[in-house]
């Protein structure tokens, strides 16, 4: 984390902004996920912002998360390396933002480095996980593992087949977005430079 001291004025209302987002409740259902998905050798963080965000910082936990999801053989990183030197954890969180996004994570939810490394949205890393989570759960390719019921199943496309003969009797109608001509009239029109009748 970076030494800096305390924001004021306009920069530390933006980050408690921001710090409110943050749900504790959440990072407890994340933290049961990741362990029950990256096996029990894990050791469960105490609660808290500042806990969690040093559970996940050195990137190690992130990676094997993410190769969880694949078939053995087909991990997107090959080598997870154990070390203390700052660019080489901050380049473990790169390397799980980029399989996150391979693996179908849209680019809108997935989280900056600093954001995880710096501390400064923890929000956007649960968001990150809870996009990462869902789509595990809707994949149904038997690699997740955990409740079910953490993450809400994303939707599926719904591809419609028409005939040729369906779409030429469509080509007929009149949508009504572009409004509808039933039921019109001139009725009680008067003419143009006509007086109107006021009783």
């Amino acid at each position: 984390m970076a030494n800096r001291g305390p924001s004021y004025g306009l920069s530390r209302e933006v980050q408690e902004k921001i710090d409110q987002k943050y749900n504790p409740d959440l990072e407890q259902r994340l933290v049961d996920w990741i362990i029950a998905q990256c096996g029990g050798n894990l050791e469960k963080p105490q609660p808290g912002k500042q806990n969690f965000q040093t559970w996940l910082m050195d990137g190690t936990i992130l990676c094997r998360l993410i190769n969880s999801l694949y078939p053995r053989g087909k991990e997107p990183i090959k080598k997870i390396a154990e070390t203390q030197m700052a660019f080489k954890q901050m380049e473990k969180i790169s390397q799980f933002l980029q399989a996150a996004e391979a693996y179908g994570v849209t680019t809108t939810d997935i989280f900056q480095t600093v954001d995880l490394w710096e501390g400064k949205d923890m929000a956007a890393v649960q968001r990150t996980l809870m996009a990462l989570g869902s789509l595990a759960v809707t994949k149904e390719d038997g690699q997740y593992r955990g409740d079910r019921d953490w993450f809400h199943r994303k939707a599926q496309g719904y591809r419609r087949e028409f005939t040729e003969e369906q779409l030429r009797q469509g080509q007929s109608l009149i949508g009504l977005q572009m409004g509808s001509n039933r039921g019109a009239s001139q009725a009680g029109m008067t003419g143009y430079g006509m007086h109107r009748q006021i009783m």
